[in-house]
């Protein structure tokens, strides 16, 4: 009997998943006192059974989902043992299940455990800077109709937050309008029904939206729907990203919604949420070129046809209304401040902002830090000259094979590589990055074209 690899692939995600959740909170200040003391959490635990457990291998709350989570694989490998007895879909449905109460237990419960415990301690605690914190106080500036770039975020909890030396973040906000415009209906509902919001709720949504729509990317093939909802929802780096509270999973959500209307050739929404997925963030901008031939909706682009007056008329009408949508969430703050948005936007992150982001992360950037020639991390140096002697050569060569093969999968696909070879010789390379660029492969490997045979 052959193997089932998505056996395989399922248990080296969770396993991933499982100590990466263990290392994450094992870091946490008083994190056992605080969740065994939780008024919510603390409820859910029968007397006497916190001392029971003991401060020593996780808290009470984690090692209870843990477990759950490896019976629901074990339940998963048995149903696979006997696979030659059951109906393909009857088999599809049982691990489709199982594999959703696994991503309950080790992605969307955690996320919510982390949002309850932040409401019940300090603003800072519990969660990213950036994604939650900030992005929760830029919300209220909006709210208040004030703009987030131009205002400080040195009198909110991001102040409370990291190391000091760190918190260069605390005059800008990097992230684009549709960021915090979009969280805004999210958190008014939220503080009307529970009293308080936790920026993690609209990533909590988009990401259960986002892995309830690949199944319309898969063309019915039930072995790939497993293994791309599997790399999407356990992804080792993102699905600790939703957890904690960084926004890349909130990027990922409008391309795959906008993946999902051009696979049944709905090129006009398609267009409208990839433009809301780049006045997200600018790691939507790497996946622009390639969208936008996608858009054509040829399975090929002959060369000589680029020439041509119609091939342009269409390809900018069908970019348009994306293009709209990005200057209606960008261009009022730009107007409103140029300098502050740029500055927050490009400066920052470039490093030639007055007070600018650190040479950080796992790429090329290291090797520039090991050279000895920087006082230190916040030095400046050229990262732009080889971000394009890499970048634009590899534009041309990723352009070119999208014409030969224009699919949606290739979208995701070149963009990912494209990404990946800009971000790796820029000032930073964080693993959020890499979380990010596992989906989009994943999505680039498992996506079918609505016209492929099953």
């Amino acid at each position: 009997m052959r193997k089932s690899y998505d056996v395989l692939l399922l248990f080296i995600l969770l396993l991933a998943r499982i100590m990466l959740n263990k290392f994450a909170e094992s870091g946490l200040f008083e994190h056992f006192k605080n969740v065994t003391s939780s008024p919510t959490l603390g409820k859910l635990l029968p007397s006497g059974a916190a001392n029971a457990f003991g401060p020593w291998y996780g808290d009470p709350i984690f090692l209870m989902l843990a477990a759950t989570s490896l019976l629901a694989f074990f339940s998963y490998v048995l149903l696979d043992l006997f696979k030659d007895r059951l109906r393909g879909k009857t088999l599809f449905r049982w691990k489709y299940l199982l594999l959703w109460v696994i991503i309950l237990t080790m992605v969307i419960l955690p996320s919510l455990k982390m949002t309850i415990l932040r409401h019940e301690n300090l603003p800072q605690s519990y969660s990213h800077d950036g994604g939650v914190i900030q992005t929760e106080a830029a919300t209220n500036f909006f709210l208040q109709g004030k703009n987030p770039y131009i205002e400080t975020y040195r009198n909110t909890p991001m102040a409370e937050w990291g190391f000091e030396q760190f918190r260069t973040a605390l005059d800008h906000y990097p992230y684009l309008p549709a960021t915090f415009i979009l969280s805004a209906p999210v958190k008014l509902l939220s503080e009307t029904t529970l009293g308080w919001y936790d920026q993690r709720f609209t990533y909590l949504l988009l990401f259960i939206l986002s892995l309830a729509l690949v199944a319309g990317l898969t063309k019915g093939r039930r072995n790939d729907l497993l293994g791309l909802t599997m790399l999407l929802g356990l992804n080792p780096i993102m699905a600790l990203d939703v957890i904690f509270g960084q926004n890349d999973s909130f990027v990922l959500a409008w391309l795959i919604i906008s993946a999902w209307f051009l696979y049944r050739k709905n090129w006009l929404w398609s267009s409208i949420f990839f433009g809301i997925a780049a006045a997200s963030k600018p790691t939507a901008w790497f996946l622009g070129p390639f969208w936008a031939l996608a858009m054509l909706e040829q399975s090929a682009i002959p060369l000589q046809q680029i020439f041509n007056r119609t091939f342009w008329k269409k390809l900018i009408t069908r970019m348009a209304p994306g293009l709209g949508i990005f200057l209606i969430f960008t261009l009022p703050y730009f107007f409103w401040s140029p300098n502050d948005f740029i500055d927050d936007v490009w400066r920052w992150a470039a490093g030639t902002a007055t007070i600018h982001y650190q040479i950080w992360g796992l790429g090329f950037a290291n090797f520039v830090l090991a050279w000895g020639g920087l006082p230190d991390r916040f030095a400046n140096w050229p990262f732009w000259i080889p971000e394009a002697l890499i970048a634009l050569p590899l534009l041309v060569i990723l352009l070119i094979k999208q014409l030969k093969d224009n699919s949606i999968s290739s979208w995701f696909w070149h963009g990912a590589i494209l990404l990946l070879g800009f971000a790796y010789f820029s000032r930073f390379l964080n693993e959020n990055y890499l979380g990010f660029l596992l989906a989009l492969f994943a999505l680039g490997y498992f996506t079918q074209t609505p016209t492929s045979e099953t």
